[in-house]
């Protein structure tokens, strides 16, 4: 009985061995290629478990999702003879399990043949396009607005620009990846910049060009600051020409009114009057250090003789 239940035992887990080795599961994620003796038998595209023949069939997952593709940045002439580092990116996904197992064997593979069909496409489109073609997408025209100051920069026509070229690259690149199983979805280009020694003279080209710009709004600024300065000078004298007028006015009005005054005083009584303004007189020439020299029958004289001094 009890080499019996040894035996048991022993084909149980033979048995469960053979199962666990007959059964896999795809995730919805994955694809599968079964092999058997290396040579391809079936390919499983739907998730769920499956069934294989034990120790003959081998089972290969591929991922079914988006994958990205990582360039390296790449020194490129452009048409103009501008030399920029490049650098790409894309995203590709496994349309054919079954060539992409043939060609490439596994995702490192693709992205060796990814580095060589895609970069060498890259290349192509840059050296045929000039920089600006690969930098800009438009042919906006920009418009800068500070105080008032409106300035207009008006940039070179634009016939593809960077999103034709990318879509261009993505064309090209397309061609040669069905034959590994790969389904190029898109490319872009990353990153675009100057090498050092092309970098340099960039950056004083700009700061050139910012100084000239600079430069013309301090000149706009100074013709609107002597704008302003003389739209003032003009508004003061203006004011003060009709302070002045008004000044004037009064004064005038005023000096007929004391005319007027004086008149009316001057008939009531003209003698009285007129003793009043000889003393106002005395009081504006006589002085405690003043000399006078008159005559007896001076009119300046005349009311001085009517006073008696005593010492």
């Amino acid at each position: 009985m009890r080499l019996i239940s040894i035996l048991v035992g022993i084909v149980i887990f033979l048995a469960l061995i053979v199962l666990g080795n007959a059964l896999y599961s795809v995730d919805q994620t994955q694809q599968a290629v079964i092999t058997q003796f290396g040579k391809p038998i079936k390919v499983i595209t739907e998730p769920g478990l499956q069934v294989k023949k034990p120790f003959v069939q081998q089972v290969t997952f591929f991922d079914k999702r988006i994958l990205r593709w990582d360039g390296r940045a790449t020194q490129i002439p452009t048409r103009d003879k501008k030399y920029i580092w490049v650098d790409t990116c894309a995203w590709w996904k496994i349309s054919d399990p079954l060539k992409f197992l043939q060609s490439v064997r596994d995702e490192t593979g693709a992205q060796a043949r990814l580095d060589d069909v895609i970069e060498s496409a890259v290349r192509n489109y840059i050296t045929d396009n000039i920089l600006l073609e690969v930098v800009r997408d438009t042919n906006r025209v920009m418009e800068i607005s500070e105080m008032g100051l409106k300035r207009k920069e008006i940039e070179k026509e634009i016939k593809k620009g960077r999103e034709k070229i990318s879509r261009g690259i993505l064309k090209e690149a397309s061609k040669l990846m069905p034959q590994y199983g790969i389904k190029l979805i898109d490319v872009r280009i990353k990153r675009i910049n100057y090498v050092d020694s092309v970098q340099k003279r960039v950056y004083a080209r700009m700061i050139a060009e910012r100084k000239q710009i600079a430069a013309e709004y301090r000149s706009e600024g100074e013709g609107l600051r002597s704008e302003i300065l003389g739209r003032r000078e003009k508004e003061l004298k203006k004011i003060q020409s009709a302070a002045y007028m008004k000044a004037q006015q009064i004064m005038g009005k005023a000096d007929a009114t004391a005319v007027d005054i004086y008149a009316k005083a001057y008939s009531k009584d003209p003698e009285f009057y007129s003793f009043l303004n000889t003393l106002n007189t005395y009081k504006k020439t006589l002085g405690k250090n003043t000399w006078l020299i008159l005559s007896t029958d001076s009119d300046y004289f005349k009311y001085l003789k009517s006073f008696s001094f005593e010492k």
